[in-house]
């Protein structure tokens, strides 16, 4: 597949980052060309004709660089396949149960038709910034609940599905 697809995260703390750079090695490992960048610095999704989006929930809500990126635009998405995905769930639930998306992100979902959305669980170590997140910490509530063997076998589900399109596409060229 010569197509390329763009994965972006919006993260506070680096989680999300890295589970987007995950994602982005697995589509790789997948035989896609993947650009992986922070929902602030991408400019343009012209070039992409798939993409995922990928916040950090904080209070029940995406980081606000993918909400922004997301919003700025919001018209080419709609044209392309996009899948979304949340990370933040500070205990074992994302690994044990599929967690629907936040209702922000749910509506985003529906207005541009994404593919497919998974919750993620995050991470909040002693490096994390900000009071609130120092306060949980500090309360013993902190801790790394990312399952990156979940995180792969969703890119890898995209893979199949974006490979399906592809075959699709073929067979009606003739």
């Amino acid at each position: 597949m010569a197509e390329l697809m763009l994965v972006v995260y919006g993260t506070r703390n680096g989680s999300t980052q890295e589970i987007a750079e995950s994602i982005g090695n697995s589509l790789r490992k997948e035989g896609l060309a993947v650009d992986v960048r922070p929902a602030a610095d991408v400019r343009d999704v012209c070039p992409y004709s798939a993409v995922v989006v990928g916040g950090g929930l904080y209070a029940n809500r995406w980081h606000r660089d993918a909400r922004r990126f997301v919003r700025r635009h919001r018209r080419p998405l709609g044209d392309r396949s996009l899948w979304l995905f949340s990370s933040g769930p500070l205990d074992p639930s994302a690994g044990e149960r599929d967690i629907p998306p936040v209702p922000g992100v749910r509506r985003i979902a529906d207005r541009l038709g994404a593919r497919g959305h998974a919750t993620f669980g995050g991470r909040l170590d002693d490096t994390a910034t900000g009071r609130l997140a120092r306060m949980i910490v500090k309360s013993g509530k902190g801790g790394d609940f990312r399952d990156f063997g979940k995180v792969t076998a969703w890119a890898s589900g995209i893979a199949d599905a974006l490979a399906g399109e592809e075959v699709r596409r073929r067979a009606a060229r003739g």
